[in-house]
């Protein structure tokens, strides 16, 4: 009978700040590193930051923020999630499943009834595989000096709260993207 101890399974811990060096060690050192560049919108910093590490080197995250939107000129608030990364020698391994899980147990705690994300149309999948809906209107988002752009990429939702239903209707983003 062997000994052979098994591998401990990854953690998500709450990170205290997340800096561009700590994407560089997720995504390595690039000028685009989530492939977004072409939108050419701007993009607000997350709040709160949720990772993982592996051998002392952070391998996962995800971030979050409360955002004001209106949902068929009704005003509210979503929690937007954002900066979801899995390094690339890490994927496949059910990271990104474990962090978002992480991401929006704490995000259950912040008020809002759904969160709400951007990602590139090859990633839509996934995040259906998570529990993500993509949204088949379009979202107006702030841009800088006033400016209101569509957003380019999918928007996907999920709810927070098991009697959350998003409601139909046009969605403006009072803010920059997350």
């Amino acid at each position: 009978m062997s000994e052979n101890p098994s591998p401990v399974a990854p953690t998500v811990v709450r990170l205290a700040q997340y800096t561009k060096a700590d994407q560089e060690e997720i995504l390595g050192d690039s000028d685009d590193p989530f492939g977004v560049a072409w939108t050419g919108l701007t993009w607000l910093p997350k709040e709160d930051h949720f990772g993982i590490r592996h051998d002392g080197r952070l391998v996962a995250h995800a971030g979050l923020l409360r955002l004001p939107v209106a949902i068929g000129g009704t005003g509210t608030e979503v929690v937007g999630v954002g900066g979801v990364a899995v390094a690339p020698g890490m994927q496949g391994r059910g990271l990104a499943r474990l962090v978002l899980a992480a991401t929006l147990e704490h995000a259950r705690t912040m008020g809002p009834r759904h969160a709400l994300l951007f990602c590139r149309p090859p990633l839509v999948p996934l995040y259906r595989r998570l529990g993500w809906h993509p949204l088949d209107k379009d979202v107006l988002v702030e841009q800088p000096r006033g400016r209101l752009a569509t957003m380019p990429l999918r928007t996907m939702v999920t709810p927070l709260h098991d009697d959350a239903h998003w409601p139909p209707g046009p969605v403006r983003l009072f803010s920059f993207p997350m």
